[in-house]
C-alpha cells in the first residue's frame, strides 16, 4: 500500500513540474515574441543605418593589367596587350578593358556569381589567376 502511494506522489511530482515547465515555455514563448515584435518596428524608424553604409561604400578599383594566357590560347591573342581591370566589389563586377587602335574599346563584364576562384601566384607577387565559370 505504501509503494502505491509513493508512486502516486511520484506522478504528482511529475505533474507538477510538466505545469512548472509548461509555464517557463510560455514565458519564454512570450518574451521572444515581444523582443520580435520590437525589433520589427524599430526597423523602419532607424534610418541613420543605411546612411552610414552608404558611407563607408567601396569604390571601384582600377587597375592596369596585362593579360597572361595559356600557351593553348596563345595563338588567338598573339603578343601581350595591356589592359584595365576595374572591380566593382558592391556591384559583383568586374571589367576587363582593352583599348583597341582609333581609341576603340572592347569590354568583358564578368559577374560574381561567374567567378569560382582566385588564386594569388606563390611564385611571382603579383601575378593572380581567375577562374571563372565554363
Amino acid at each position: 500500500q505504501t509503494a502505491g502511494q509513493s508512486g502516486e506522489q511520484e506522478l504528482e511530482n511529475l505533474v507538477l513540474k510538466l505545469s512548472v515547465l509548461k509555464d517557463f515555455l510560455s514565458s519564454i514563448e512570450k518574451k521572444a515574441l515581444k523582443a520580435l515584435q520590437e525589433m520589427s518596428s524599430a526597423t523602419p524608424t532607424t534610418p541613420p543605418q543605411p546612411l552610414s553604409r552608404k558611407a563607408k561604400s567601396i569604390p571601384v578599383q582600377t587597375f592596369e593589367v596585362k593579360l597572361d594566357i595559356t600557351l593553348g590560347d596563345l595563338t588567338k591573342i598573339g603578343k601581350s596587350q595591356k589592359y584595365t581591370l576595374s572591380v566593382d566589389v558592391e556591384g559583383g563586377k568586374l571589367v576587363v578593358l582593352k583599348k583597341q587602335k582609333d581609341s576603340q574599346e572592347d569590354w568583358n563584364t564578368f559577374t560574381h556569381d561567374k567567378i569560382r576562384q582566385l588564386i594569388k601566384s606563390q611564385r611571382v607577387q603579383n601575378k593572380l589567376g581567375i577562374v571563372f565559370e565554363k
